[in-house]
């Protein structure tokens, strides 16, 4: 196609076409515990604040999304049965969230999965490229913050 010139020189393509590529290698690794990526995220940002319990306007703030896809998030897992949603005491219109046992347990799974493609990420490329490319793609990202 005429346009394949342009998307060879576009980051924006390119940075699109990996995002979507990794959302599906994130889902194969994810099915078994059928996850999403930001569940997973989710799962692993509650497992490395515990004991504290986090507010879900922290986790969208984290992880760069709406407080909506955040809350849609939390619904899910808690209809798994892996988080719990408490009112916080100081405040009733927030809540808090922590794992549930069965979540801490899926939690881990999921810490090994991330990290298993992490190693494969950092083998396939070096760690020195993939932290070169991190910085340059966080480079990109601030030359057009959200509001």
């Amino acid at each position: 196609m005429r346009i394949d010139a342009f998307l060879r020189e576009s980051p924006m393509f390119a940075v699109s076409r990996a995002a979507r590529r990794f959302e599906t290698l994130a889902g194969r690794v994810l099915a078994e515990d059928k996850l999403g990526f930001l569940e997973a995220l989710v799962l692993a940002g509650l497992f490395f604040e515990a004991p504290r319990q986090v507010k879900p306007s922290e986790l969208a703030a984290t992880f760069a999304t709406t407080r909506g896809s955040v809350s849609h998030c939390i619904t899910l897992l808690e209809a798994k049965g892996l988080v719990q949603r408490k009112i916080d005491p100081e405040d009733a219109r927030v809540f808090l969230l922590t794992l549930k046992p069965q979540g801490r347990r899926c939690a881990l799974r999921v810490i090994a999965a991330l990290d298993m493609l992490q190693k494969g990420f950092e083998d396939e490329i070096g760690k020195a490229a993939l932290g070169e490319m991190i910085r340059a793609i966080r480079r990109l990202d601030s030359v057009f913050p959200v509001k």
